[in-house]
């Protein structure tokens, strides 16, 4: 059997930290899609460095340009240095790095360094003037391109940037056992635990471990 979810929140769905079910929609908790995580770099208006960990994202491109697609809540510091700046850095690392990319949501202070704060280190980009990280294996240099309020309502905005050089470490560049193994992408997920009960479960992180050919 299966269960119709409506656009509509669901009255046992309670908002665990204010605000819960205005920046995410009540379909990311009951579905638990999973996503690639990463760090986006950018430069606060001070000049010191800020790192977003971000998820929810989408990457591809036609024969004018590979893009990311990207929401960024209206009211942080990522979507307005990006507005500002015009440009961006998506890095991508592994789950061994989890806990080092929350340290970028604890300790957001406006004069903190947040690729420092994670035990990250920073490392010149080559058509942007925001840094990589240097522990990602993939790095995405981005021109900010426009955005789409997502639901018009000043909450959330779809960035669009255009990836003007790619970065990548050479033993991840062929085959996959890198890149789809437990050094490479890092994957966000969340366990509902009882729908019915409003038990809302927890968030997951993993990584690919074994790939069947298509």
């Amino acid at each position: 059997m299966k269960i119709e979810i409506g656009n509509t929140k669901p009255e046992n769905f309670i908002d665990r930290w204010p605000g819960e079910f205005n920046i995410f929609s009540h379909f990311e908790i009951a579905l638990g899609i999973p996503h690639a995580l990463f760090l986006i770099t950018t430069f606060k208006d001070n000049g010191m460095p800020n790192a977003c960990f971000q998820s929810w994202s989408s990457f591809y491109g036609d024969g004018g340009g590979y893009y990311v697609l990207t929401p960024l809540v209206q009211q942080a510091h990522t979507y307005h240095n990006i507005l500002r700046r015009r440009e961006f850095c998506v890095n991508f690392v592994s789950a061994r790095y989890f806990d080092a990319c929350y340290q970028t949501v604890f300790h957001n202070d406006y004069e903190t360094d947040e690729i420092a704060i994670g035990g990250f280190t920073s490392e010149p980009a080559r058509c942007i003037a925001v840094p990589r990280i240097k522990e990602a294996f993939l790095s995405l240099e981005c021109q900010f391109k426009t955005d789409i309020d997502l639901s018009e309502k000043g909450i959330q905005s779809l960035v669009i940037g255009q990836v003007l050089l790619a970065a990548i470490e050479e033993d991840y560049l062929n085959g996959s056992e890198k890149k789809y193994g437990q050094d490479g992408f890092m994957y966000y997920g969340y366990e509902l635990h009882n729908f019915t009960s409003g038990d809302q479960g927890e968030r997951k992180v993993a990584s690919l471990n074994i790939l069947r050919k298509a």
